[in-house]
């Protein structure tokens, strides 16, 4: 399963920390082999709080420090489990 994060111009801090927070879940929930984590360049401009992300082949809500863990329950360990 692949967390796909989306970077942009106007969500660069935010989407980085988002990304460090998906990279401490997977390893803490020891899912180095059953998940990947990447970034990809975003050109539109979200005037929503949060950062766009795409799991699997899902587009989840918009992902913020206040959701983060409930979305990758939600949409990761749901679907690989937890070790």
């Amino acid at each position: 399963m692949v967390i796909e994060v989306y970077i942009g111009k106007t969500l660069r801090l935010t989407s980085f920390d988002v990304l460090k927070d998906f990279q401490r879940l997977i390893k803490q929930n020891h899912l180095e082999n059953k998940v990947s984590l990447s970034a990809s360049l975003c050109v539109g401009d979200f005037a929503q709080s949060g950062v766009p992300v795409k799991i699997g082949e899902a587009f989840t809500d918009f992902v913020s420090k206040d959701n983060l863990e409930h979305v990758f329950g939600k949409y990761v360990l749901q679907a690989v489990g937890s070790c």
